[in-house]
């Protein structure tokens, strides 16, 4: 069967645990090569045209609504948290001022760098459903660390984002390897020069990775959280859970990992972190301008 670019396949070998995305096809030794990005999982992989099943519209169908599902799940819980920090910011900054008047609040603005344009594109989606200032960039993983810097000067975040895709490959090394990594290199790079930009943890929060990531060496580099602690595949979306709670949290409080994980679709498996302050300020008084 003959396979093309944007087809949604299965892996055969793997029972079509995971939907794939076609973006190229290689000819090696003499065997066709389809290179994959999940649909739903910011993992790379490849596989001979004959391990690949196409998926049909009914079962790709099935699939996105329990996909869906998760990501609504995911989206309540954390509306709730986000109403009950909204509460607890007004009442703590009424009181300490005396004001009865209306606040306004002003969370952390995030650049989110991504490998992939159709997850950035459901990325933003999500940044401005829940109210969050993103700028998303496009930028191929091994081209980052060359250009983060200039993001940086450019966008001033609060919040960087760094992810797209990646995989543990266990016949190139152990997973202490960094080597046995499809673009861990490239992240950790990019961490190390964002990190040495701005060095305190709290004045520029730090996500890297994607699936199957060099969590140890993300950390070490200077991200406050990363992905994947037991090299697991973690969710297209997860990182926008991460950067929501950050950016929703008042500077004055202190994040506690849990409570960043917690409303993720992946969880403590896939992600992992440092405590870290928030970034959301508040402020009065809100003025409601109108046309005269």
């Amino acid at each position: 069967m003959k396979f093309e670019i944007n087809d949604i396949v299965g892996r055969r070998s793997y029972k079509c645990d995971i939907l794939f995305r076609v973006i190229d096809v290689k000819e090696m030794d003499g065997l066709q090569i389809a290179i994959l990005y999940g649909e739903d999982l910011r993992l790379i992989a490849d596989a001979p045209f004959e391990d690949l099943l196409k998926v049909d519209e009914q079962e790709r169908f099935m699939r996105r609504k329990t996909d869906d599902a998760l990501k609504e799940q995911s989206y309540r819980l954390f509306s709730q948290d986000k109403e009950l920090l909204k509460q607890k910011r007004e009442y703590e900054a009424s009181r300490g001022y005396r004001y009865n008047g209306d606040l306004f609040q002003i969370p952390g603005r995030v650049l989110h760098v991504d490998g992939d344009p159709l997850y950035l594109g459901k990325c933003l989606a999500i940044y401005e459903k829940i109210g969050i200032p993103v700028q998303g960039i496009h930028c191929l993983e091994k081209e980052m660390p060359e250009k983060i810097e200039g993001l940086l000067d450019q966008h001033r975040p609060d919040i960087l984002v760094i992810t797209g895709h990646d995989a543990y490959t266990k016949s190139k090394g152990k997973m202490i390897d960094l080597n046995a990594y499809r673009n861990s290199k490239y992240f950790v790079e990019t961490v190390r020069i964002a990190r040495k930009k701005v060095a305190n943890l709290d004045q520029l929060v730090i996500f890297a990775g994607a699936c199957q990531s060099h969590f140890e060496s993300l950390i070490s580099a200077g991200a406050n959280f990363a992905s994947s602690p037991s090299r697991v595949n973690i969710h297209a979306l997860d990182p926008v859970y991460i950067v929501a709670k950050i950016s929703f949290t008042p500077f004055t409080d202190r994040i506690h990992v849990w409570d960043v994980l917690r409303n993720t679709l992946t969880g403590e498996k896939g992600l992992g972190g440092i405590e870290t302050k928030g970034v959301l300020r508040t402020g009065m008084p809100y003025q409601q301008l109108t046309e005269e």
